[in-house]
């Protein structure tokens, strides 16, 4: 929702300097994470180390202009209103406060249902799960990642729109009277407790104290859920007196309303047998664990609250799918097993997580080992901490612990077992890497929170599987995004291209992140490219660069709205239109300004514009044309012509139509060195993707191709390597057999020392001919073992470097990665 720059200083009871009219949708405290800078709202936020007031040059450079601060910050940083007479200053004491009154204003504007979800463990998973269950009939804004704190909560609650029909939030605390502020944003009709541990024990006196301050978030709820057999949460809840329903399921009280009647684990699914209010249903999920199972019931009893049919909870708990990677199995090495579960450590996910553990170990006849990090923020007394560990982990069965952190080193007496400790995991690292700590056929549960750095440990101890893959990285990617929306006018729209398969690396991820974003339109090559996308749930609009003939159903069926080029193409689509009733419908002309490929000449404007004018099939939505060479300074004043012929064409379409057209001219490379060209609309390609057409500032890298060594082989200098014996050795040397090919997309003229990959960051030049699916390099003069990682290109190697090497450009090395090559999508 926008809200005037007035109503925002109303509602947070702030003092305004600064008169510039703004209309706001988006909320900001990282400058990190800036998106839309001409409708966001900065919060400089104050802390013991830091404040957001010293970002504020930048965000202002970047095209912000209005700002939440506190007056003292305008001196201490040596920010004049004066000199930003663009700029809107409002100034209070508390910026978070003021962020936190701000939300829950918002909030009050909805009158819907909304979720609120507390409790020390799996917040997050019921969060999503719900999501998963209930988003197919609703419209839902739900707290992204973790967002469950006293700044994370208020940014959630703002996503709540005029579309939105359920909000699902998370409400995580650490210490007394934080909940009650958090309970004012969301204000949630209903409640669901997941479970209460130790976790953020430390601040509070008792775990009734802990509990009581959780349970403040439910105190105008319709409805409150929880695990009615936890008698220490029911006894808190009976000690809140709150008068509110009650869904406290029970696998024990019969007299419940929902009823637990049976739960059967099998090899990889649980099946669930329930009553509520008299009827008797069942479902399965895809889950074992007891934390999953406890999970699933909270999401259950919300959905019949919610008068889900059991029929359809049936078939959705049967898809549910796993949350952050959690206690997620994967190969080791040396016939070994892995549980990684380094996202915390606390009495409660442990006993979760060796529960999980042991219940794998009866299948695999494997040994049961837990490698354990100091246990943070207990509230416990060391001695008393590891004393309660060495007894769970021996209830267990755990075989083998190995320790990491000082507290766990001083209490190695708690734990009457095979076991050694480290006083950090830099100790346990260097202990695997020289062989004097090693495992075989173990079940290793690793389990550590997240400042101890297990991820690392985990791939060291992963069997690395002979695979060929093309890392795509989305935060990569929306860091590019920003960057070029922080060089256009706040008015300029966006057009991204994500033709050829999003430059290589996947359409539909990249389409649904940039729609996240809001970017005003997609631009696809050709029509099955958009219906794909439609198909996928882009609502986005989106643009078809090449329509083809046969094409025009579909291009109507779903929505797509066709560049036109040429009279014969005009008359064609607009006979298809008139042959299907079909009004109005949005296409966008191309003029040929000087690229002499597609488009139409400026001397055809008269009778283009006289042919639109006489039929009301069509409508003209946007005008444009191709920069021949922006990212070359030798052609700038061929690409001044053509800025002037366009301007002039645009205006001459403009007179003809009452209605507003869009111009837009810039690639890539206009964007950055023809600003005065951005007219209405610019359209981001390979900039989007990490490539600088005009070669600073360095773009974030987007894609990395990467591989792994399938075999090592000592080959005699005089040798040869590979067909036709063309890799002639001159030394004796070490080779390695990599699993990518031509026919994953890796160019045959790389081969014979052409070029190189990276190998544990060292240079590895290709030896001999580039084969169909695999190729050999030479790792003389590095240490590496098989199934180690190789980066074809990515960040150590860029995708730029190679198309030198083959005198092309770096379109055709992202757009030829095979499509057997697996695509792997995360955002840091």
């Amino acid at each position: 929702m926008s809200y005037s720059i007035e109503q925002l200083a109303h509602d947070m009871g702030a003092r305004r300097i600064g008169q510039a009219p703004a209309h706001l949708n988006w909320l900001l405290t990282d400058s990190r994470s800036l998106c839309f800078p001409e409708e966001t709202l900065f919060f400089a936020l104050h802390t013991k180390r830091n404040d957001g007031a010293r970002y504020l040059a930048d965000l202002y450079a970047r095209g912000v202009r209005n700002f939440v601060l506190r007056p003292e910050s305008l001196q201490a940083f040596g920010i004049d209103p004066a000199t930003l007479a663009e700029a809107n200053f409002l100034l209070v004491d508390h910026p978070l406060k003021a962020l936190q009154k701000l939300a829950e204003r918002h909030r009050k504007r909805f009158n819907i249902p909304v979720i609120g979800i507390t409790g020390s463990n799996g917040k997050t998973v019921v969060k999503e799960w719900l999501h998963q269950l209930l988003s197919p009939d609703r419209s839902i804004v739900r707290s992204p990642r973790s967002y469950n704190s006293q700044i994370g909560v208020p940014l959630s609650v703002w996503q709540l729109g005029g579309q939105t029909q359920l909000g699902i939030f998370e409400a995580g605390i650490s210490e007394l009277n934080e909940m009650s502020s958090l309970q004012s944003i969301i204000r949630p009709t209903i409640g669901i407790l997941t479970n209460i541990g130790s976790a953020h024990q430390e601040n509070f006196f008792s775990l009734q104290e802990k509990c009581m301050e959780k349970l403040t978030l439910f105190k105008d709820c319709d409805v409150v859920i929880y695990n009615g057999d936890d008698e220490f949460v029911s006894n808190c809840m009976s000690k809140m007196l709150f008068p509110v329903r009650e869904i406290a399921w029970s696998c024990k009280d019969v007299e419940r309303p929902l009823y637990i009647s049976r739960i059967d684990k099998q090899e990889n699914t649980t099946r669930i047998d329930y009553r509520y209010l008299g009827m008797v249903n069942s479902f399965v999920i895809p889950f074992i664990d007891d934390a999953s199972i406890e999970n699933a019931l909270h999401c259950l009893a919300t959905c019949l609250y919610l008068m889900m049919p059991a029929r359809q909870i049936t078939a959705r708990m049967a898809h549910l799918e796993p949350v952050a990677m959690r206690l997620e199995v994967k190969e080791g090495k040396e016939g070994c097993q892995l549980i990684n579960d380094s996202y915390n450590s606390d009495m409660a996910s442990l006993d979760i997580a060796l529960d999980f553990l042991y219940r794998r170990s009866l299948s695999t006849g494997l040994k049961r080992t837990l490698i354990l990090s100091d246990i943070l923020e207990s509230g416990q007394s060391a001695a008393s901490l590891y004393r309660r560990v060495g007894q769970l982990v021996r209830k267990r069965g755990i075989d083998r612990i190995i320790g990491v952190g000082r507290n766990l080193e001083a209490n190695a007496a708690a734990f009457d077992m095979d076991s050694c400790f480290f006083a950090d995991t830099d100790g346990l690292m260097q202990a695997v890497a020289h062989g004097q700590l090693r495992f075989r056929d173990e079940l290793i549960l690793i389990k550590g929170a997240r400042r101890f750095g297990f991820d690392a440990l985990a791939e060291v101890l992963e069997k690395k599987v002979h695979e060929t893959i093309l890392e795509v990285n989305l935060g990569a990617l929306v860091d590019n995004l920003n960057y070029y929306r922080g060089l256009l006018e706040s008015d300029t729209k966006m057009v991204c291209m994500v033709k050829a398969s999003a430059y290589g690396a996947g359409s539909y991820q990249i389409a649904k992140t940039l729609q996240e974003h809001r970017v005003d339109y997609l631009a696809v090559a050709v029509a099955d490219e958009g219906s794909e996308l439609r198909k996928a749930g882009i609502t986005a609009g989106i643009l078809v660069m090449n329509p083809e003939m046969t094409a025009f159903k579909t291009i109507f069926d779903y929505e797509l709205e066709p560049e036109v080029y040429s009279f014969h193409l005009l008359e064609a689509l607009i006979g298809a239109a008139q042959r299907q009733g079909i009004t109005r419908y949005p296409i966008h002309l191309k003029i040929d300004t000087g690229m002499h490929r597609l488009g139409f000449a400026p001397e055809e404007i008269p009778a283009l514009t006289s042919r639109l004018q006489a039929q009301d099939s069509l409508i003209v939505r946007s005008v444009f044309s191709h920069l021949v060479g922006a990212d070359d300074a030798r052609f700038d004043d061929f690409t001044q012509q053509q800025i002037s012929i366009f301007a002039q064409v645009a205006d001459t379409l403009q007179q003809a139509f009452p209605h507003k057209l869009l111009r837009h001219l810039c690639n890539s490379a206009g964007i950055q060195r023809f600003p005065e060209a951005q007219f209405d609309m610019v359209r981001l390609g390979i900039g989007l993707y990490g490539i600088n057409p005009v070669g600073t500032p360095p773009l974030h890298n987007v894609s990395t191709l990467r591989t792994t060594i399938l075999q090592i082989r000592t080959v005699e200098a005089g040798d040869t390597v590979g067909y036709n014996r063309s890799g002639k050795l001159v030394r004796p040397s070490r080779i390695a057999a990599l699993p990518i090919g031509y026919a994953d997309g890796l160019n045959r003229k790389l081969g014979n020392g052409a070029a190189y990959c990276l190998v544990g960051g060292r240079p590895a030049p290709y030896v001999g001919n580039i084969c169909m699916d695999v190729c050999m390099i030479d790792v003389t003069d590095i240490a590496c073992r098989e199934g180690d990682a190789v980066e074809i290109f990515g960040e150590g190697l860029s995708v730029s470097r190679l198309a030198e090497v083959l005198g092309t450009i770096p379109y055709e090395l992202l757009t030829t990665v095979s499509t057997r090559v697996k695509r792997i999508y995360y955002q840091e």
